[in-house]
């Protein structure tokens, strides 16, 4: 795919820069099912790369084996320029990774938690205090710290999670669904804590079910079905498979939608789509602004009684329904299960 990065899309920082993972010919194999078929993979040095696909796609083994934590059956893995079948220890000490569940010990404070993650990335006790409290107050946790995080809320003890993972702050990211079942605002405390890690250079590797996280974080999208790379590119890229810009109306009854049909069929490139639930038409075009002042110019006196009209673009959803033939749905990637919160950092595991 070629094209440039949309407006609404991080800049990418490293055009031209290092490979933090590439990944050649990943194959892995579960009681007669091939998780992974040939995957190949680059990301590159500080960016955010997305890794989208529906359930059973291969996301979750990918994060597995790229950590280490399951050994592929054929192909090759480099993190930050190490082998990880070969250097599975140099690799741990440069990487962290947050699983799909939050998995601090929820009888200890946020505060003991941090401490001790950090005395097992081996700090030595005040640094592992002082680690704690910087992480406490850089993820708004400072006020709760006392309290025993079971008696968090769920976006307080992901940020927790997260928190963990930093207390060496690795060189790669691994973030497995990191925002499932959060709330809109934790869901953006999140990204920002994201947006802050790559401005300082960490490289994160994302996967995710909500596509407009893909969308808002992401320098560059993979997309994975069957255990294979179906589509790779920016997001403007990776949504251009679904066509170009799309003039919709939307009418005021079913009975309208036979005159809208037949309008947008003269102005538009290919047969119109009806929604007869939602009562709309739409169909793509190649100018947009042009198409929307013939069709509210022509739709006068038609009879055709309309709602609402405007013009979109496609998005994410779109692109990936064409591209996997399903829909995208939440909930945890398959293909191998997670052990819930397995967490790869500077060598200290949970």
């Amino acid at each position: 795919m070629t094209g440039t990065t949309g407006a609404h899309a991080p800049p990418d920082p490293t055009t031209g820069a290092g490979t933090a993972i590439r990944a050649e010919g990943l194959r892995k194999r579960f009681r007669g099912h091939e998780a992974l078929r040939g995957l190949d993979l680059r990301v590159r040095t500080g960016t955010v790369h997305g890794l989208l696909g529906p359930n059973g796609s291969g996301k979750t083994t990918t994060v597995r084996v790229l950590t280490g934590l399951l050994r592929a059956d054929a192909g090759r893995a480099l993190v930050c320029g190490h082998d990880v079948a070969r250097e599975p220890e140099r690799v741990r000490a440069r990487i962290a990774l947050t699983g799909q569940y939050a998995a601090v010990d929820e009888t200890l404070s946020g505060r003991q938690n941090l401490v001790m993650f950090g005395r097992l990335a081996k700090l030595g006790p005040r640094r592992a205090r002082r680690r704690a409290e910087e992480l406490l107050e850089e993820y708004e946790l400072t006020d709760a710290a006392h309290r025993s995080a079971g008696t968090w809320s769920g976006g307080m003890r992901r940020r927790l999670d997260l928190a963990v993972s930093l207390v060496r702050v690795p060189e790669v990211l691994f973030l497995d669904e990191p925002t499932t079942g959060l709330d809109p605002r934790s869901r953006n405390r999140m990204w920002n804590a994201v947006r802050n890690l790559v401005a300082a250079g960490t490289t994160v590797l994302l996967t995710t079910q909500y596509l407009e996280e893909a969308d808002r974080l992401a320098h560059r999208i993979t997309v994975l079905d069957g255990g294979r790379v179906v589509a790779e590119g920016t997001p403007e890229q990776v949504k251009a498979v679904s066509g170009g810009d799309r003039l919709e109306v939307v009418v005021r009854d079913t009975g309208d939608l036979v005159g809208a049909v037949r309008l947008l069929a003269r102005l538009g490139d290919g047969e119109p789509r009806v929604d007869r639930e939602a009562r709309r038409v739409d169909v793509e075009v190649r100018d947009r602004v042009t198409a929307l002042s013939v069709a509210l110019r022509e739709l006068e006196g038609t009879g055709v009684r309309v709602e609402d009209i405007g013009t979109r673009r496609p998005g994410l959803d779109e692109a990936f329904l064409r591209l996997t033939g399903r829909p995208p749905a939440s909930g945890a990637a398959t293909g191998a299960t997670d052990t819930p919160g397995t967490t790869a950092n500077g060598g200290a595991g949970r």
